[in-house]
């Protein structure tokens, strides 16, 4: 794996976690790690289970020159569509940074200008960089521990388990008890045809 995109300075990978599910918030982080840090954990979260993933967690966490995680809720979500809310996540984990990045990378092959700072979009760059995996994992493991929290809250749509992705059991809840407020009311899926029948609008 890749440390960086540039050869010097300071630079930071942003990832999200979220973006296809029904429910919940988009989840972004930022990290900015050592140039020589280097570690088996780090690599796409996807790659690692949960257990692995917690410990990735905490290695990045304590080890990085900083981090940042931003949360856009699915009521943001759609005011401004699932792309933008995804954006707008990144540059608010950016903010949080405690340390001005001089660059930043981005997962992915969308992003829009943040504080005139120079960025280049990866695609699979969560599987190429350690930067953007850290960052990948933070974003996962955050958005995972606040589903389960949502589950407490609102119990029968499993989001413990499929933490609002488009399952089918998620999928059968909905139309078994209605939405939630934490449901996306711009989405629609299937096997539900019409998303007014779902949300009564």
């Amino acid at each position: 794996m890749l440390d960086r995109c540039q050869p010097i300075g300071l630079e930071a990978g942003c990832d999200e976690a979220g973006r296809g599910c029904l429910a919940g918030p988009v989840v972004a982080a930022a990290v900015i790690l050592r140039p020589d840090f280097q570690h088996p954990l780090l690599r796409d979260s996807k790659q690692l289970d949960a257990a692995a993933r917690a410990e990735a967690r905490l290695l990045v966490e304590a080890e990085a020159l900083a981090w940042a995680v931003a949360y856009v809720s699915a009521e943001q979500i759609d005011r401004i569509n699932i792309l933008q809310a995804s954006i707008l996540a990144m540059h608010l984990a950016l903010d949080q940074l405690a340390v001005l990045p001089d660059f930043v990378a981005v997962d992915g092959n969308r992003f829009r200008p943040w504080k005139q700072v120079p960025f280049a979009t990866q695609v699979k760059g969560d599987g190429r960089f350690r930067h953007i995996a850290a960052a990948s994992i933070l974003a996962k493991t955050h958005r995972d521990a606040h589903m389960a929290e949502l589950d407490d809250r609102y119990p029968g749509y499993g989001w413990l388990h499929n933490k609002g992705y488009p399952t089918m059991g998620h999928r059968s809840a909905i139309a078994l008890l209605g939405p939630t407020p934490e449901h996306r009311r711009s989405f629609r899926w299937q096997p539900l045809p019409v998303q007014g029948e779902l949300f009564g609008g």
